[in-house]
């Protein structure tokens, strides 16, 4: 009888170190990341939130901006879809592009900004649900048991099949659809003062005073649009259908966001919707259509802002559980955290490790008594935002500089509007939002100058960067055979357990440095 061999001490075996493939139709990839984009939440409390906090009355014309912006980003990244298919994404095309030490650090930059988002929506969740629940049924409850109730099923669900969540989800998602569109015709249909107004939709806002807290809150409402790519390796026929699923998501959100918040600009006036938002917050939407709606349907709105926020939980915990994972089927991290379940082939310890920390930050909030909606949901979300903008601008100039460093076979074949031309506009416009965005970072999070969480999150990027990149430097001196596995996804257990480098190494793209 023959035995198998067995892969070298403290490795995982390839069916271990595997995800589920084939098992997501482009449907199935669209439906999860806008899912994670969360629209309702964004039109209910991102866009409120930044009329109140940044007093910017541009938000609606801010996100046109962005989806024009992202979808010139688009153009490169999914072209390195095509090419590169690793649930690593971002972390994968940095290294592939500008080496294995800047890929590293965009790791750490990714890890950490999706973690931010994710652990972040805990906070709206329990308020949400909390107010909700009181109001209809009089159950009087902190936000955080709520919060701690949404965290014990998204953990469950982080581990199940990721057709089951995407199923889950694209029910979730039609629902808010609907509400959100009938609330616009609402608020369209009866504008203040009477007559329908484009001024928060006028491009000369773009360049008025708070503009890049108001790019930057637009970013934080798109982000989730990106994923289409973690999940390339359980999409069938991923490249044809990343590329067509990244598109789609982001026309439908970007149409969907400027259409939603301009309407509720025509219902408050433009004069009045900062004010609004001011005073009442995720509830400005509902108090603009209270008054034309059966209560029912405020109802269902409310409990659909819920389910929303609970959509975009488990999309992020399934996209943040991903990177764990990859960075563990490569030994970058400990080789447990590139399990897959045997049965349903999720990120096994990559859901689990995300879970527990989403817990503790959870239990520190409780115990400290700071503001959740504002501390937790507000601040971690555009913080989270600002992360994936850091890392969609190095991965425009990635793009440009795998394609030079690539000039023969397939790569030769791109069109130079994919290799070079689009990702380097987008690398360009990407940074002067980047440039702007931490200029005003005081702004968006609603401080004064001085204030030092304006620069504790910003640096928290950086010393995220620091620590993958200065991690791939021990590796690279210690470890050798890992470093060179760095952004490899699957091909890098061959690289681990060929030291020497050999057919496996040659066989697979590497980064040069």
């Amino acid at each position: 009888m023959a035995v198998a061999a067995m892969p070298p001490d403290g490795y995982v075996s390839k069916v271990d170190a595997a995800l589920n493939r084939d098992k997501l139709s482009a449907l199935s990839v669209i439906l999860m990341v806008i899912a994670a984009a969360a629209p309702f939440t964004v039109i209910g409390g991102g866009a409120t939130a930044g009329w109140a906090v940044t007093g910017v009355l541009g938000i609606p014309v801010a996100y046109i901006a962005m989806a024009a912006a992202l979808g010139v980003f688009s153009v490169g990244y999914t072209e390195m879809s095509r090419h590169i298919v690793n649930s690593g994404a971002f972390y994968a095309y940095v290294t592939q592009g500008l080496g294995r030490i800047p890929g590293l650090g965009a790791a750490g930059v990714a890890v950490a900004a999706y973690n931010f988002m994710q652990i972040g929506l805990f906070g709206g969740f329990g308020v949400v649900l909390s107010g909700f629940l009181a109001d209809e049924l009089g159950w009087h409850a902190a936000w955080w048991v709520y919060a701690i109730l949404g965290w014990a099923i998204v953990a469950v669900l982080g581990v199940l099949s990721i057709e089951f969540s995407g199923i889950l989800l694209g029910v979730l998602l039609g629902a808010e659809v609907v509400i959100a569109l009938l609330f616009a015709a609402v608020e369209l249909i009866h504008p203040a003062g009477g007559a329908v107004t484009g001024a928060a939709l006028n491009p000369a806002r773009l360049f008025s005073q708070g503009t890049g807290a108001a790019l930057a809150t637009a970013v934080a409402g798109f982000v989730g649009f990106e994923s289409t790519a973690v999940y390339s390796e359980e999409t069938r026929n991923a490249r044809r259908n990343i590329p067509r699923a990244t598109y789609l998501s982001l026309l439908i959100i970007g149409l969907l966001y400027a259409l939603c918040s301009w309407a509720m600009s025509v219902a408050a006036g433009p004069d009045g919707i900062v004010a609004l938002s001011t005073e009442h917050g995720s509830e400005t939407m509902f108090v603009l259509v209270g008054p034309h709606l059966a209560r029912i349907w405020l109802t269902l709105g409310h409990a659909l802002f819920i389910t929303s926020l609970f959509a975009a939980l488990l999309s992020f915990h399934n996209t943040a559980a991903r990177y764990s994972f990859a960075l563990g089927r490569e030994r970058v991290l400990p080789a447990w955290f590139g399990l897959a379940g045997r049965r349903f082939r999720a990120p096994l310890w990559g859901s689990i490790t995300q879970s527990l920390l989403a817990l503790v930050v959870l239990i520190v909030f409780a115990a400290t008594g700071l503001d959740p909606f504002v501390n937790l949901f507000f601040w971690w979300t555009v913080t989270g935002g600002f992360g994936v903008l850091i890392l969609m601008t190095f991965t425009s100039l990635a793009v440009v500089v795998y394609f030079l460093r690539y000039r023969t076979g397939e790569a030769a074949q791109v069109p130079s509007w994919r290799r070079f031309i689009a990702p380097m506009i987008g690398f360009l416009v990407l940074l002067a939002v980047l440039i702007v965005t931490v200029q005003e970072y005081d702004t968006l999070l609603g401080v004064p100058a001085g204030n030092r969480w304006r620069w504790i999150f910003p640096a928290a990027f950086v010393a995220a960067a620091a620590l993958g990149a200065g991690w791939a430097a021990v590796l690279r001196a210690t470890r050798p055979a890992v470093y060179r596995g760095i952004g490899q996804g699957a091909a890098a257990e061959l690289l681990a357990m060929h030291p020497a480098g050999g057919a496996a190494h040659r066989a697979a793209p590497a980064a040069t440095r």
